[in-house]
């Protein structure tokens, strides 16, 4: 209880006593909100025409148990080259295998419908799309329920459903970090442009739920996403897209929930992401895996990000690895980031930062270099209910990363680290996987925050309460940690 008391004091007498601020940090602040209230007013849903093509007409049957592929796939068409409009699932349950997208087609389910992913693999047969990336030559991603390629003006809405069948009974294989094998994606899109997911419960893909790859005007509105099936169960993938908004929604998912990649090799920039709840048995919200591309102009804010309630069911486990990761591993360069107003629950690590220099590329290419990340402001974050570990600071040796601010950052931990900890190494992995777990195997040499290869972090006004007495200090910084400021209090 003295540690307690000691650290709660510490944090309160130096943040009365001064506050800095960093010279980037207001004109970031402007510029990023600016960008939010852009996308805001202009970027809306695409005009759906009003005609009406109902899967029935072309000899769809909704009663859970036909296959009917071919029929959906002929209202598609139909709509499409009709000039577009509404694709409708009335009533009953429409099983299908792979279905593909065309421009000016909005699959519409109503309330009382549901689609239902066929759970025979021969059903899904391989998608590969024309661009090149990570994705289509390393990890060889080509299988999925919905599919769109070089469309314009796509989307699915409605208050029904869209299960995709997707659980270890229906589809097996192990977990990877690589290719997926027998375990199809729920929706993949690339090269698309105006994509609007409005209202739609997607329920328990194999693997994926969605991708969307160098696609461009992405609209997610109040949807909900339930994925906890299967192994490799990420939530929401926008890779190397521009113009993005997501608002409203609920996202639970067994791997990452809300995770913008780089496999693209493209920029994913003016991202808008507020007003949701972000939950996960991995990573809550997240840039990487993949980051050939650079991530810039993101703003995320008013979110519930962590992991999984208790009363909620999760296949794997209800903690989450962390609660915002924002990694460059592969030469991408991260910078202009604007997350506010969040809380963050059941977090093995709050908050993981890190450079690495893994560099993955498509065969046959040469490696970028290693990737920059900086001019990230973190503020207005609480929370309850994370474990024993604080956050994760890294770059790497040559390549640190600079200017980060974390303001008003009042978390409770577990606690329970005893003082021997404090000594603890925390492995490098310069080349590794962008994980906080994967440096938690051994306990943190700090409760509060490890920093390591780090110049020009301010952390203000941080409230950092254990429940258990801790022996460990609040912070710790490794090798190449320099101008490190916690409540005003330059650390050494």
């Amino acid at each position: 209880m003295r540690n307690i008391i000691i650290g709660t004091l510490f944090t309160l007498l130096t943040t009365a006593s001064f506050s800095q601020t960093s010279p980037f940090e207001a004109p970031l602040r402007i510029r990023l909100n600016k960008m939010a209230d852009s996308l805001s007013k202009n970027l809306k849903p695409w005009k759906v025409p009003n005609k009406v093509f109902k899967v029935e007409q072309y000899g769809a049957v909704g009663d859970s148990l036909t296959i009917n592929t071919k029929a959906i796939q002929d209202a598609i068409n139909a709509c499409s080259e009709n000039g577009g409009g509404v694709v409708l699932f009335s009533k009953g349950g429409y099983v299908t295998g792979t279905i593909r997208l065309k421009s000016g087609v909005m699959l519409e389910v109503s309330e009382s419908a549901k689609i239902l992913g066929s759970i025979n693999i021969a059903d899904y047969p391989e998608k590969i799309e024309a661009f090149k990336s990570v994705m289509s030559e390393n990890h060889m991603y080509r299988q999925s329920l919905i599919y769109a390629e070089k469309c314009v003006n796509v989307g699915i809405r409605g208050k029904g459903e869209v299960y995709f069948r997707g659980e270890r009974a229906n589809f097996s294989g192990e977990e990877t970090l690589g290719k997926i094998v027998g375990r199809p994606f729920g929706i993949r899109m690339v090269e698309c442009k105006n994509v609007v997911l409005q209202n739609i419960f997607l329920h328990n893909s194999a693997a994926w739920m969605q991708s969307y790859i160098y696609c461009q005007n992405l609209i997610f509105d109040g949807i909900k996403v339930i994925n906890q099936a299967n192994y490799n169960n990420d939530g929401l993938d926008p890779d190397g897209c521009t113009n993005v908004i997501v608002r409203n929604c609920f996202i639970n998912a067994e791997d990452d929930a809300m995770c913008l990649k780089g496999a693209s090799g493209k920029p994913t920039s003016n991202v808008l992401i507020e007003n949701s709840t972000i939950i996960s048995s991995c990573n809550a919200l997240k840039t990487g895996t993949d980051t050939q591309g650079d991530f810039f102009n993101i703003v995320a804010r008013n979110l519930k990000l962590g992991g999984i309630p208790n009363e909620m069911y999760a296949l794997k486990r209800h903690d989450a690895s962390s609660g915002i990761t924002l990694a460059t591993v592969d030469g991408g360069n991260v910078h202009d980031i604007l997350i506010s107003n969040v809380t963050i629950e059941r977090a093995k690590c709050p908050i993981f930062i890190r450079t690495g220099n893994r560099l993955r590329a498509i065969p046959n290419t040469p490696p970028k270099e290693v990737g920059y990340l900086k001019d990230i402001v973190i503020e207005n974050v609480t929370g309850e209910n994370n474990y024993k570990e604080g956050s994760l600071l890294l770059g790497i040796k040559d390549h640190p990363i600079s200017d980060i601010v974390i303001n008003n950052y009042k978390i409770k931990m577990e606690g329970g680290g005893d003082s021997s900890l404090a000594n603890n190494e925390v492995p490098e992995k310069e080349g590794g996987y962008p994980d906080a777990r994967f440096f938690l195997k051994q306990n943190l040499p700090a409760y509060g925050f490890y920093i390591r290869y780090a110049t020009r972090i301010n952390i203000n006004n941080a409230e950092i309460t254990p429940i258990k007495k801790e022996g460990r200090p609040i912070i710790k910084l490794g090798n190449g940690a320099s101008e490190i400021l916690l409540n005003g209090k330059e650390i050494k």
